[in-house]
């Protein structure tokens, strides 16, 4: 399996070698007025998968989180999980985490396949500077104007155990695209085109987009839909079933664990990512203990 490279990557590397961007820079702050808590419902049924638009089925119904895990959501699951003794705070690869237990993974030594052991693996970095939260040895807080804003920096790990401590679950590939397209087919959560100002992706000139400073920064969850920010206008790019940010902002961990694969797989492209890398069937992958200011999720059951 050819691995594809994340753009983020190569961000990532810049901001780390440039000493003059500030992290932390202040950000606008917006209030969406969309119910971050919410879920929606995607009835069984046949839809349109793929780029070839190929017949699929998923025969019960399941439901999304409306919107990405935000970083509130997320600091409260860690403060509440670490207090309960769930997760606790170590090292990984010799460096400060949050690291909490995985089962592993059936080993079957394929051709470039990595051991995933039971133990406790990387959930989130405590000292990457683009991280979001701030520990203050017992508990976790968002950063100023990040409340509302996708839990980023996160792993694979730390996805599936969020939501698993929801009584859900990281959705399927298939799951995820049909949350996002519906079944007609179309490219796009809002259809077939992509205007600049319906998703947060790279050069999409949205306020959160400051090229001086920081470069391409996340949005609020569910901002582009439809309301108008200062002199900013959304176009609504809610999903059929009514889920936002399917499209850009940021990618968005899935739950398959492939025979004889140690990758994980990520959909929906995001605010690094140019307009192509948005549609619905696009698909990148990464080790499960990867974590980026560009990559996040939201949650199944």
């Amino acid at each position: 399996m050819k691995k594809l490279i994340i753009p983020v990557i190569l961000l990532t590397v810049f901001l780390a070698g440039c000493a003059t961007v500030d992290l932390n820079a202040p950000i606008p702050a917006f209030e969406t007025d969309i119910d971050s808590s919410a879920w929606a419902k995607v009835p069984a049924g046949e839809f349109l998968s793929g780029q070839e638009a190929e017949s699929a089925t998923i025969d019960y119904d399941y439901e999304l989180m409306v919107t990405d895990v935000t970083v509130s959501q997320y600091t409260a699951y860690l403060s509440a999980s670490l207090a309960s003794g769930e997760v606790k705070v170590g090292e990984f690869n010799g460096k400060r985490a949050v690291v909490g237990f995985y089962p592993g993974d059936e080993f079957r030594a394929v051709k470039h396949e990595e051991k995933i052991e039971a133990g406790d693996w990387i959930l989130i970095p405590l000292e990457d500077p683009a991280s979001r939260l701030s520990f203050d040895g017992s508990g976790f807080t968002p950063k100023p104007g990040y409340e509302n804003h996708p839990m980023t920096n996160v792993t694979w790990f730390g996805a599936r155990a969020y939501c698993l401590a929801q009584s859900g679950r990281l959705p399927s590939e298939l799951e995820w695209e049909k949350a996002a397209r519906g079944t007609d087919g179309r490219a796009f959560p809002w259809g077939e085109e992509i205007p600049v100002n319906v998703a947060n992706f790279y050069s999409s000139r949205d306020p959160f987009e400051d090229m001086s400073s920081f470069g391409s920064r996340t949005s609020p969850v569910g901002f582009y839909n439809g309301q108008t920010y200062g002199d900013y206008v959304t176009l609504n790019n809610a999903s059929p079933y009514g889920l936002y940010d399917m499209a850009g902002n940021v990618w968005q961990w899935t739950g398959n664990v492939y025979e004889g694969m140690h990758y994980r797989f990520l959909r929906g492209g995001s605010k690094d990512t140019y307009d192509m890398d948005l549609r619905a069937w696009v698909r990148n992958n990464a080790t499960p203990t990867y974590f980026s200011p560009g990559v996040g999720f939201r949650c199944a059951r």
